[in-house]
């Protein structure tokens, strides 16, 4: 059971990816599957139950990718000294392994497509979309540097510009990477971009 109601999860959410949430039915993916709508409600109430475990699911795995990279899992609110804490290294790994995330993981790059497809006609959506892929590690970010810069580790410049700086080649290089370019070349230059941003921001000795 726990691998059909795993096999509807992932379909579902590569048709959102595909089609956009709208767009897709309950019909549409008991079909894909080659199963009735009676047997996918033995395992979900409706569409909106597995769209919900869709986003539990990558909230899950944000948490979880948070603490093996040991960067701040929480709001700065809710932890702020775990921002204190935490890494200009810890930092560098969590980024490249992010891009691979957001680039490689099929979960990820589905939920990250149907976020794109339906920004523009879904309120909630885009709340999701700017959360999880522009202005939410934005402000993440900017909370991390604005640590960094208290406890003289970088150069002291407002947090949110560097926040923008540091992120915006990132957010860039991933969409480059659905087609544009090879996943490998943008890694590279991700990569050199956030050596070059820490070296250039470094606090002077």
């Amino acid at each position: 059971m726990a691998d059909t109601k795993e096999r509807i999860l992932m379909t579902a959410l590569r048709l959102f990816a595909r089609d956009g949430y709208e767009a897709v039915s309950v019909s549409a993916i008991a079909g894909e599957l080659g199963m009735t709508k009676g047997a996918l409600y033995k395992h979900y109430r409706n569409k909106r139950d597995i769209f919900d475990s869709i986003v539990e699911r990558m909230v899950q795995i944000d948490a979880e990718r948070s603490r093996q990279y040991e960067v701040p899992e929480e709001t700065y609110e809710a932890a702020p000294a775990a921002y204190r804490e935490v890494s200009i290294e810890n930092i560098k790994e969590f980024t490249l392994a992010q891009f691979s995330f957001w680039t490689e993981d099929a979960f990820a790059s589905d939920f990250r497509r149907m976020l794109s497809l339906e920004q523009y006609r879904n309120a909630e959506m885009a709340e999701l979309y700017h959360q999880c892929i522009s202005a939410g590690p934005v402000s993440y970010m900017a909370d991390i540097f604005r640590e960094l810069t208290a406890g003289g580790l970088l150069r002291n410049a407002e947090p949110n510009q560097l926040a923008v700086e540091y992120y915006a080649p990132m957010y860039l290089l991933i969409q480059l990477s659905d087609g544009a370019m090879d996943r490998q070349e943008a890694r590279e230059l991700l990569n050199g971009h956030i050596q070059r941003f820490f070296q250039h921001n470094a606090a002077e000795e």
